[in-house]
Order: C-alpha cells, then structure tokens, then sequence
C-alpha cells in the first residue's frame, strides 16, 4: 500500500501515516528512526492500545515491565496502563498502533506537531495541556 503524503503527520522524526480515523478505531502506522525522542511515559484515560510489530525492534514498557515487541509481535495496553515506546536498537522501527475506541485521533498529533516542530526549545507546558486535553496523561 502507498501512503499518501496527506495521511502522514510528522513529529519530529516520528512518521505516522493513517490507516483509519474513526471514533471506533485509530489507526496508524509509526516509523520510528533508532534513538528519536518518542513521547513522555503516559496513560490512556479513555482508550486501549495494541501495537503490533512490523519493522525492526521496539522497546515497550508497560506498568514498568519492559519487552521487545519484533516483527509478527503484538502488545496490548489497557488504558489506565502507563507506557511509553521508545527504538533503543539499530536501524529503524515501524508498528501498527491501534488505539480502541478511537477518542484519540489524527487531531492530536497534529496538535502535537505545531508544538513539536518548532525551531529551538518545545513548550513542554502546552504539549500537555493538548495530552490532557486529548484523554493522555503524562507521568
């Protein structure tokens, strides 16, 4: 499948391209570059997340716990889970994240995007008021 440049949102060096945009169902698929800033740990308030792997190695940690999720892998998170994703190995990383039901959408990371993409310093400050504001919460 080719992605449409007008399915991807860039945030930093993070590419995610979506698949579906719905209220039952989020999903994207995320490229991760080894050693990009990823988001701050956080949990869901309203939505579950699996991500399954496709690309490369991804180190997820969950409640603390963390595992290599490699191609043909999946993880479920539940929401009220703390997690955070991060590529701590060579090479790329790419995922399937689904996010059920979908009250976290494309909207949110392209909020972030005009929080992140900017030249110098982020307003951490603003980043999670959007979190917040979204159903994520920062730990």
């Amino acid at each position: 499948m080719e992605a449409h440049s007008d399915n991807i949102v860039r945030i930093g060096e993070l590419e995610l391209t979506f698949l579906v945009n719905e209220k039952g169902a989020t999903v994207f698929e995320c490229v991760v570059p080894p050693g990009a800033r990823v988001p701050v740990p956080h949990y869901h308030q309203e939505a579950d997340e699996t991500v399954y792997g496709l690309e490369g190695v991804m180190t997820v940690t969950v409640d603390g716990r963390k595992q290599l999720l490699s191609p043909g892998e999946a993880v479920f998170i539940p929401r009220g889970s703390v997690h955070h994703h991060e590529n701590l190995h060579e090479g790329r990383s790419r995922t399937l994240a689904v996010l059920t039901p979908g009250t976290i959408g494309r909207r949110y990371f392209e909020e972030m995007a005009e929080v992140i993409n900017v030249p110098g310093k982020p307003d951490l400050a603003k980043a999670k008021e959007i979190m917040l504001r979204h159903g994520l919460v920062p730990v």
